[in-house]
């Protein structure tokens, strides 16, 4: 699937806008844009192109590599890739992690070559205090279908699912389904998976499921975990 004419993702303009420098007004802007986050069905067997999103940051925490990695169905080969070096723009706040990693991470998309059709961040989207986490501010920016896959839940709770690979349990938060807790290796701690934009959360964890063939996690997200990683030394 592409419905992107052909070109590289680029950021919607208007859609974020300036980023907050600060704390009140970065919870204020969640709060604003959360609503227009859109859950659409994506048939998650006809997508052929996904690009995983991380960040890795310096032990003193004053640099940060973000990096873009695109991978091509049916064996997730690497087909394109972006990285970004730069300075955190925004202090460590525990729910407003998009505001240190979004801008350099949309800087990496807007140097691909390729159109992803589904990008996954290492994070969360509505499974968020706010239900507007970095998956969201990517898929708003770019408007495009994005997930969040995270190694742990960062809010709600969820039962353990069956030790069965693709066995999962609904993540809630205050009485509100915001993810999954998916179990995408038999036997190995699940992961939690969240609509970002334009996806359902059912597609969210079909995808989720399919791009882990071999790994806990998916295979765009360790792809971009390992290049990030790379840039960040490699800029030392």
């Amino acid at each position: 699937m592409d419905d992107s004419e052909g070109g590289p993702a680029r950021p919607a303009e208007g859609r974020i806008g300036e980023w907050p420098g600060d704390v009140a007004r970065a919870e204020a802007l969640q709060q604003r844009l959360a609503p227009l986050v859109r859950e659409e069905h994506l048939d998650a067997d006809a997508v052929s192109l996904v690009a995983g999103l991380d960040v890795a940051y310096s032990a003193d925490d004053d640099v940060l590599a973000a990096a873009v990695v695109v991978l091509a169905a049916p064996d997730w080969r690497t087909v394109d890739s972006a990285t970004v070096v730069a300075q955190p723009r925004f202090p460590y706040v525990p729910g407003l992690f998009a505001f240190r990693e979004a801008p350099p991470l949309l800087e990496a998309v807007a140097r691909l070559e390729t159109a992803p059709d589904v990008l996954v961040c290492d994070g969360f989207g509505v499974a968020h205090p706010r239900r507007f986490g970095l998956a969201c501010h990517v898929g708003l920016a770019l408007d495009r279908p994005v997930l969040g896959v995270g190694k742990t839940p960062f809010v709600g709770s969820a039962q353990p699912p069956a030790a069965e690979r693709g066995s999962w349990s609904p993540l809630v938060d205050g009485g509100e389904v915001v993810g999954r807790c998916l179990r995408t290796r038999a036997g190995v701690k699940p992961v939690y998976v969240s609509v970002g934009h334009r996806v359902d959360l059912p597609s969210a964890g079909d995808l989720a499921l399919r791009l882990a063939p071999q790994y806990r996690l998916p295979e765009p997200i360790r792809s971009a975990d390992r290049l990030c990683r790379e840039r960040l030394a490699a800029a030392a």
